[in-house]
């Protein structure tokens, strides 16, 4: 089949059941062109062909339906094909069950069949993103879904947590995919890609980026998600709630500062359109440390200002790997990744928080030092969405950008023991998408030598924002008891759970009311542990 596709110009994706022989086959074609329908046409008689040489079906776990029925007469023969139409027609006389399917079907290469009719005309809007890398931008990579349904699983991987709670095609990737596509060809009247119905199907999107390491086509609805947020902001403004969501990053300092009055400011948030059943976490004394050193510490909102003791734990454990440390900092407020500005659509003054943090970043790789970071969303931004809004920003430069286990595994402190230890790891959502969930887990075993498990679950279902916000809050939960609740309850008392995202953190305590730890605590502990026994 390879061959096949080379012959016919073009090349191809493959996933399988493989035990049982079954071939999921998809050929990289372009249906909108006469070319793309000529080749799909050469391709699936050259296919049946090889099929039936080596004595197969070419039908079998997803039906017949309109793509296979018409090869039903050279599989079965003309006998059986019209046994086929008369129990249709004894069952069916008026042909109104699945008409076309299995008996006189169309020509799977009928245009009037395809998602893509004669006057099928897409339209890519004004987009925060590149999209170049697809003919015809934004709207060729939503055309990159071809409705194969490797989203729709319940178990393994993460990909779709929404669709796992709701069992709805909207809230299912290629659910999401078909309505972008209709809107942006004008099948769902005018202006529809900021439409409320658009921001429907995409509410119950977490921005896991799982669609886009899961799915074998890479969608990745969650930039597709943000192309719609800020189309919408452009076009109706930015609700209150969402405002104060963004503008965290400079409120949180002045926060901090009336601690006591911010935090009873905190109880009132339902006024905002948050829960009233959730917790929001309370602000504490910000963190600070020293200016310079080899290593600097991306010191982000949550951590900062939520959880500062993680980012004290961190500076001591990379202080024994024998470097100085230091905190990225330039004049004026805090350094910010803009994740909160990009999640609720305020696109350009995302762009203007990476571009100042950027600009720092290269600065500081120019002068040799190593950048470090804690918070899973805001560190892995510079190697994803910021390498395609910063013009001067690279991969390269991302990868230069370290996770705290990426920073331990290749610099050790020595000594380290916490063998007998259990450990249960929940991978943050962008960890598993780019690839980097496992680090955590190989630096508790090999650096720590503990037991380290990744638990098997999707999205945690915090999700930034999305699991206090009143609406969502139900459906947040829900997520969290797929499976990761499930496993921490069951879990023993004296297994640390680990969880390196601070919204991870909070939805563990709050649905289990077991505490979860980030890596920089647990290797300060056994470093602590160390010094005491030494």
């Amino acid at each position: 089949l390879t061959d096949v596709f080379h012959q016919h110009g073009t090349d191809g994706t493959w996933y399988a059941h493989a035990s049982v022989g079954l071939l999921h086959v998809r050929p990289v074609l372009n249906l909108r062109q006469d070319l793309g329908l000529r080749q799909m046409r050469a391709i699936a008689e050259e296919a049946f062909d090889l099929v039936a040489k080596f004595k197969g079906s070419h039908s079998g776990e997803h039906g017949d339906g309109i793509v296979r029925s018409e090869f039903h007469e050279r599989m079965y023969g003309s006998k059986m094909i019209r046994i086929f139409e008369t129990v249709k027609d004894r069952f069916d006389p008026d042909a109104v069950l699945n008409p076309g399917k299995i008996t006189r079907s169309p020509k799977m290469d009928e245009r009037a069949v395809t998602r893509w009719p004669e006057n099928y005309a897409p339209q890519s809007p004004d987009t925060v993103f590149d999209w170049t890398a697809w003919p015809g931008g934004l709207a060729g990579a939503v055309e990159m879904c071809n409705n194969n349904g490797a989203c729709r699983k319940s178990v393994g991987g993460v990909m779709c947590p929404s669709f796992r709670v709701t069992g709805a095609e909207k809230d299912l990737t290629r659910g999401r995919a078909n309505v972008l596509r209709l809107a942006l060809t004008g099948q769902l009247g005018e202006d529809a890609f900021a439409s409320d119905d658009m921001a429907d199907a995409m509410a119950l999107c977490v921005g896991c980026k799982a669609c886009k390491s899961e799915c074998p086509m890479s969608i990745d609805m969650a930039k597709m998600k943000t192309e719609v947020q800020s189309a919408r902001a452009a076009k109706h403004g930015v609700a209150m709630r969402e405002k104060l969501i963004a503008a965290l990053p400079r409120m949180a300092p002045i926060a901090s500062a009336f601690l006591p009055v911010s935090n009873l400011a905190l109880k009132f948030g339902r006024l905002f359109g948050f829960d009233k059943t959730r917790r929001l976490p309370n602000f504490q004394k910000p963190y600070s440390g020293p200016e310079t050193g080899d290593v600097l510490l991306f010191a982000d909102t949550f951590n900062r200002h939520f959880d500062p003791e993680t980012l004290h734990a961190a500076e001591r454990v990379i202080a024994a790997t024998g470097k100085t440390v230091g905190v990225m900092s330039v004049s004026g407020r805090p350094l910010c990744c803009g994740r909160t500005y990009l999640s609720t659509g305020q696109t350009d003054r995302a762009k203007q928080e990476l571009q100042r943090t950027t600009d720092a970043f290269r600065a500081a790789q120019d002068a040799g030092k190593t950048i470090v970071g804690l918070e899973p969303s805001c560190t892995l931004m510079f190697r994803d969405e910021a390498v395609n809004l910063i013009p001067e920003w690279s991969e390269e430069h991302g990868a230069q950008i370290l996770t705290f286990a990426e920073y331990i595994i290749q610099n050790p402190p020595a000594g380290l023991d916490m063998s007998g230890l259990d450990v249960l790891v929940h991978g943050h959502c962008h960890q598993k998408a780019l690839g980097v969930a496992q680090h955590t887990v190989d630096a508790v075993k090999n650096v720590l030598g503990a037991n380290a498990q990744m638990i098997d679950s999707s999205c945690c279902g915090m999700a930034g924002s999305f699991g206090y916000q009143s609406e969502t809050a139900e459906v947040s939960r829900e997520m969290a008891e797929l499976s990761l609740a499930p496993t921490v309850r069951a879990a023993p008392k004296d297994t640390v759970v680990l969880a390196d995202g601070f919204s991870c953190r909070c939805q563990i305590k709050d649905v289990t009311e077991r505490k979860a730890m980030n890596l920089a605590i647990l290797m300060d502990k056994a470093l602590k542990d160390h010094v005491t026994n030494h």
